[in-house]
């Protein structure tokens, strides 16, 4: 069997996942290398993730490795992943999905709405901010960057009354000790694809493909493709106020999106059904469109949005 070198960031949940593909493909008797690869969005720690603005700032020197054969495929978190692959990568794989909702975290206080007036929040994710404040207008919220450690450590010392995280990455790790409630879909739209992990490689790389097809699982790929549809529709990258969630429904693809402005004042949301996971997210994307979500992201893609503030 050939052997196989897999490019991965090197935060702790980063390597669980290559870690989890590394096992899965040794025990069909590769040999399994792991590779750690700093990306601008491991360099870049002291800015919200929304002011960056870089897309694949999770991905972009994983890909020059991919492109260079320093690795042979890279394992992503999906939502990290750019809608738009450049012809030369493939998305060989979508992996059997983990929980794709947020979790609301905290020491004090068991629901998002036990919160008191004033609250601190943690979270750089605009797409959170926006959901957060259309429920809770009167909640302070501010940038927290890091890994799941650093996370939660910031919650234990006292720095936030809660924060939000992706139950995923929580339950991977297995720190759940802090989750108090997991947030409906209604009330927190998740990111795309996000509970899905990616498995890229060369376009031409007919080999590495073959190896990893078995770790495909369809019903994610069918959803994920739907949502990561609506995103590339959108024109929007994984920083910005978007959020979709698909699954199968009666035996058809359900879609819901929502389209936000960042403090929350006006929140667009649709939901639609199809048996075409492209075309329904680029019909769902259209719809949005149509009902005001290109002003408000380009207002966004402008930066005419101020960031969370500093604490």
């Amino acid at each position: 069997m050939p052997k196989l070198r897999i490019g991965s960031r090197g935060s702790q949940l980063a390597l669980w996942q290559a870690n989890y593909v590394s096992s899965l493909l040794r025990a069909r008797g590769h040999e399994v290398e792991i590779k750690v690869i700093k990306t601008t969005g491991d360099k870049i720690t002291e800015v919200a993730l929304a002011q960056v603005g870089t897309k694949g700032m999770f991905t972009k020197e994983i890909e020059e490795a991919l492109a260079e054969g320093r690795v042979d495929l890279a394992v992503h978190s999906l939502k990290d992943l750019p809608t738009e692959l450049a012809p030369t990568f493939t998305l060989a794989a979508v992996m059997k999905r983990q929980d794709p909702r947020d979790v609301f975290l905290s020491l004090r206080y068991n629901r998002l709405t036990e919160l008191p007036k004033g609250g601190r929040v943690g979270t750089s994710s605009l797409r959170r901010q926006a959901q957060i404040k259309s429920v809770r207008p009167d909640l302070n919220i501010f940038p927290l960057r890091g890994n799941v450690d650093t996370r939660l450590r910031k919650l234990e010392s006292g720095e936030f009354d809660a924060i939000i995280l992706a139950a995923a990455g929580l339950n991977r790790l297995g720190r759940t000790e802090c989750v108090r409630e997991v947030l409906p879909v209604e009330v927190m739209c998740p990111a795309v694809g996000q509970g899905a992990l990616g498995i890229e490689a060369r376009a031409d790389d007919a080999a590495t493909q073959k190896e990893v097809a078995f770790l495909d699982d369809h019903a994610a790929r069918r959803a994920t493709a739907a949502e990561r549809a609506l995103l590339r529709k959108l024109g929007g990258g994984c920083q910005v106020p978007i959020g979709a969630y698909a699954e199968a429904v009666d035996g058809t693809l359900r879609l819901t999106a929502v389209v936000a402005q960042p403090d929350g004042t006006e929140v667009l949301r649709d939901q639609q059904s199809g048996d075409d996971p492209e075309e329904l997210g680029a019909r769902v994307g259209k719809t949005l469109l149509a009902r005001g979500a290109e002003a408000i992201l380009r207002a966004v893609y402008g930066e005419a949005v101020a960031a969370p503030q500093q604490p």
